[in-house]
């Protein structure tokens, strides 16, 4: 399934525009793919990934009124797309206890997760790949591990520094060029309820947004959203599309999203996975006795644009890609009457430091 908005017509027009303005005003695709990973197949999923890359992307170029092989395009996957989102497992444990299968099951997640720090190796090869062969921007959710080597650029360059230990997971959002680069690894900052078992705490220097050829992009993974100084920290970062990977398909996020969208005057990208039981191992323990064809995770993505309005979806119950058609310059249109961190931050009252690594904290006021 692909929906297709193309944006308002208020801006002026391409041909008497200045080469600045004709740049605010030329298309952007805005695509998610809500989908499942083969759970906890490093090998099926990154084929998958391959795949739904190549589809979305094309699906979001047909969306174009006129063919434009060079149009500028952001792919979002769901969280944890690799490898898995456990949902249901608990990993054996209760206060004060473990069990031997619950610990067995998480090494089993372990070795199907992604060690981002290899940029060179198989794995991060090909989600590079996924991106430079399509020639778009792609936002993943992955399952992130440590152990590897530290290939290509320093950790610092695109998320945080630390090491993150040998058997420490991370519920993280990578950013990947149109040209395969790996621009941002964004590692969840407060894993929700009991994922703080099974994931690590990200910090701060991975509260970070990126220049990408359709525009300044960051990320924010699932009920990060709730943070509203994580939300101000973007905003003042001048975050215009606003990816939100998530794994929560309540009704409700629909509304988080579009008030964040509206919040912020950005683009919000939000994707979730679909899953039935099929799509999680046989001897999955979660959902014993369910039928295959039985829903798991509905879905729920959804892009909102920069007036809180539904651009795409939300999509429910079904496997599908969405788009969206918009330009830079509705973010300027919207920020008429409400700019968050221009005339309506009101710096003589409120404050934001954000901790991101560098040698000073970042003062936003």
């Amino acid at each position: 399934m692909s929906t297709s908005n193309q944006p308002s017509s208020g801006s002026a027009a391409a041909t008497a525009a200045s080469p600045a303005t004709a740049a605010l005003d030329e298309d952007i695709v805005l695509a998610l793919v809500q989908d499942s990973p083969v759970a906890f197949d490093q090998a099926g999923s990154l084929a998958k990934l391959g795949v739904l890359t190549r589809q979305a992307a094309q699906k979001a170029r047909d969306s174009l009124s006129r063919p434009n092989p060079d149009a500028k395009v952001v792919v979002v996957f769901p969280e944890a797309f690799l490898c898995a989102y456990p949902r249901g497992l608990d990993f054996g444990a209760k206060i004060g206890s473990r069990t031997p299968e619950g610990r067995s099951w998480f090494a089993r997640y372990h070795a199907s997760s992604i060690p981002v720090s290899d940029v060179e190796g198989a794995q991060m090869s090909a989600i590079r790949a996924a991106a430079r062969d399509n020639n778009i921007t792609l936002v993943v959710g992955v399952i992130e591990r440590c152990d590897g080597p530290e290939t290509g650029p320093k950790r610092e360059t695109y998320g945080s520094k630390n090491p993150g230990g040998s058997g420490t997971l991370y519920c993280t959002a990578l950013t990947i060029s149109p040209r395969g680069d790996l621009l941002s690894a964004h590692r969840k900052l407060t894993p929700t309820a009991t994922e703080r078992l099974v994931w690590g705490f990200g910090d701060g220097a991975g509260v970070r947004v990126v220049d990408t050829p359709a525009g300044r992009l960051g990320c924010v993974i699932c009920w990060e959203n709730y943070m509203p100084l994580h939300r101000m920290a973007l905003y003042a970062k001048g975050v215009e599309i606003y990816c939100a990977p998530t794994a929560d398909s309540r009704e409700t996020w629909t509304s988080s999203m579009k008030h964040i969208a509206a919040e912020g005057r950005c683009f919000v990208v939000s994707c979730n996975q679909f899953n039935t039981r099929s799509d999680f191992p046989d001897d999955y323990p979660a959902y014993e006795g369910a039928k295959p064809d039985e829903i798991v995770t509905r879905g729920g993505s959804v892009i909102a644009g920069p007036l809180g309005e539904t651009l795409a979806g939300p999509l429910w119950d079904e496997r599908g890609i969405l788009t969206a058609v918009v330009r830079r310059s509705q973010l300027t249109e919207a920020k008429m009457d409400f700019d968050p961190t221009g005339h309506y931050s009101r710096p003589d009252v409120f404050r934001l430091v954000v901790d991101d690594g560098a040698k000073e904290a970042v003062s936003f006021s």
